[in-house]
């Protein structure tokens, strides 16, 4: 049996089309007010968050804007639960759990947090956490990041995981208002370290990451 992911690996060629064109997606600043002033109104009982790697021990400024703008979500009552998604992928650092800990650390309560730590790329954060949601029981279910991700895997999402996924892209001008500077955040990421780890670039070549950007990597039996 085919995979309906399954595709004919495509040229060079095509691949860096893709990338220049996946390079140019990003929601405008309407468009992003326009799906928040439409996710406010709703109270979904799970928002999808991405990983993002542990950056020398610390956490990067797109981390903290995605933990934060979880948070105002959580805050305003947007979202009663938080699920972020991401495996070792780059550093030594499970994502989904580093996150989960700066989460806990901005006063999100543990029991509103989970995590999923299979996905190595963005379409698998969605599918993967869409699936391990089902298994939680959560019926209405967001994605929650920036603009310019939130675009990328509006369509993906549409096609291959479900129609009823909402995007809600991060706002800036609230981030600006809401991230301060400078924060005395810290955690032990020591909870969230893999010792027998081999970053994603050794493990598969540029050809195989990308194909797997694109979703044709999912294991469709994850989570059963």
């Amino acid at each position: 049996m085919i995979s309906k992911f399954t595709k004919p690996i495509p040229s060079l060629l095509s691949l860096l089309f893709l990338a220049l064109l996946l390079g140019s997606c990003s929601y405008s600043t309407r468009k992003s007010i326009k799906l928040f002033n439409e996710a406010k109104n709703n109270t979904y009982d799970l928002i999808v968050v991405p990983g993002v790697p542990l950056e020398n021990g610390q956490w990067s400024q797109t981390m903290r804007a995605r933990i934060y703008w979880s948070k105002f979500l959580f805050d305003r009552g947007i979202a009663k639960n938080i699920m972020y998604s991401g495996n070792a992928v780059y550093t030594p650092y499970v994502e989904s759990e580093v996150m989960a800990l700066y989460a806990q650390a901005l006063g999100i309560p543990k029991e509103h947090i989970f995590t999923e730590s299979k996905a190595e790329h963005s379409t698998e954060n969605i599918y993967y956490s869409y699936k391990k949601a089902q298994k939680l029981n959560f019926k209405k279910i967001a994605l929650a990041s920036d603009p310019f991700q939130t675009r990328m895997l509006a369509r993906f999402t549409r096609l291959n995981v479900s129609r009823d996924i909402d995007m809600i892209p991060a706002l800036f001008d609230t981030l600006r208002a809401i991230v301060p500077e400078q924060d005395s955040i810290k955690i032990d990421p020591k909870e969230a370290f893999v010792s027998e780890f081999t970053p994603l670039t050794e493990r598969k070549g540029f050809l195989s990451r990308f194909w797997g950007t694109l979703g044709k990597s999912v294991d469709e039996n994850a989570y059963e």
